[in-house]
């Protein structure tokens, strides 16, 4: 079976919500990426099979495939295809696994994956006002629980979800809260450092954005207990100790060893092994303890055998019951702070997550990766990368 590899990942800066990337059209922000990809590998793109791009809310300005869109954004030839997924806040994690799965089938041998999500642009949610989603046939499956913990208007929950995975594994608010404050202290000195400065791409509109725009240094316990909770009164989640609200895209290069040596480039990492896992629907972000079971069974590696991890940090409680579950080195789980601190461009961080995580393998030497992502509707992907 061919091997998949890894050549390089680009992203832009996360920008907040209403901020540096506010004015760019999402089309557009993908264009960017993909074409400072090319720049660097110096890929003809005429060459490649295909771009797996992930997008979520796919309304709006991300209607009309946006992966092929974004292609033509680059000013690539017209020969190129595109194709849009949505994984939920896993679909550019999932990009990068069918682009390398494909590879590994032998049906493709140079593929771009990534992802774009402008939140400002189209909010969260966006399209409801049009249907309402989930359908009557899982409504009545989960009918017991959604009419009773407090589910705003009998929906699926993700704020709910990590209120109950607070309760189920004894988390507190300092607990959570002292994660969120170490996810800025985190980014805060990996941007002082520079560990990102070399995976960002130019955005012509915002020629002076070289960082991560939702970092709030200074954060601690004391200033996040100021914030009042989001969606239970009373309750453990916050703000604070969320994700933010934000725009971004992210891309990858990957192709076969032998392709890689034809075009004489240099692979940065092997796409070891990839899953995807599903969980409760109603608790719904416990799928990454599930799906990184599943994936060192596979691969038959310990959690020890693993350097770096990035668990995305969708709410504090979700790396947290991970974590307690898993019995992972916490220092190694999102060493440079994560998506509380950074922002979670939906369909663009999974491969966010993959962009740092390959980054880091390579600046520190780190042999094993593990990326694994908790979705809307109780799934979650992981993928184990090898650096060459």
């Amino acid at each position: 079976m061919p091997e998949a590899v890894i050549i390089d990942a680009v992203r832009s800066p996360i920008g907040k919500r209403n901020g540096a990337l506010s004015q760019v059209h999402p089309v557009d922000l993908s264009g960017y990426v993909l074409r400072a990809l090319a720049e660097r590998t110096g890929i003809d793109p005429a060459e490649l099979d295909d771009v797996v791009w992930g997008c979520v809310n796919q309304v709006g300005d991300q209607a009309a495939q946006v992966g092929r869109y974004s292609v033509l954004a680059a000013g690539w030839p017209e020969t190129v295809p595109g194709t849009t997924i949505n994984r939920a806040c896993g679909s550019s994690q999932q990009a990068v696994d069918f682009a390398a799965g494909m590879i590994m089938a032998g049906q493709y041998e140079l593929v771009v994956a990534g992802g774009v999500e402008t939140m400002s642009r189209v909010p969260l949610g966006a399209g409801r006002d049009l249907g309402r989603p989930f359908g009557p046939a899982v409504r009545n499956r989960y009918a017991e629980q959604l009419s009773s913990g407090g589910f705003p208007n009998g929906d699926f929950s993700q704020g709910i979800g990590a209120e109950l995975i607070a309760k189920r594994w004894g988390l507190t608010r300092e607990d959570l809260d002292e994660l969120a404050a170490e996810s800025h202290a985190r980014t805060a000195a990996a941007t002082d450092a520079g560990a990102f400065d070399g995976q960002f791409a130019a955005i012509p509109e915002a020629p002076g954005f070289r960082a991560d725009e939702g970092l709030r240094r200074g954060t601690t316990v004391e200033t996040l207990a100021a914030l009042k909770p989001a969606f239970v009164e009373g309750g453990l989640i916050h703000a604070g100790n969320s994700s933010q609200i934000s725009d971004g895209a992210a891309a990858l290069l990957l192709t076969t060893p032998e392709k890689a040596r034809e075009l004489g480039l240099r692979p940065v990492a092997r796409y070891t092994a990839g899953t995807v896992a599903g969980a409760d629907p109603i608790m719904m972000l416990t799928g990454p303890i599930a799906a990184t079971a599943k994936l060192l069974r596979r691969t038959q590696l310990t959690v020890d055998d693993i350097g770096t991890f990035e668990v995305n940090e969708a709410f504090a409680s979700v790396p947290l019951a991970w974590l307690a579950e898993t019995g992972a080195d916490r220092g190694r789980v999102n060493p440079q702070g994560g998506a509380i601190a950074m922002g979670h461009p939906l369909g663009a961080s999974g491969a966010v997550l993959m962009t740092k995580m390959v980054h880091r393998m390579r600046d520190q030497g780190i042999r094993y990766g593990l990326q694994t992502m908790c979705e809307g509707g109780g799934t979650a992907n992981a993928t184990i990368l090898e650096l060459t």
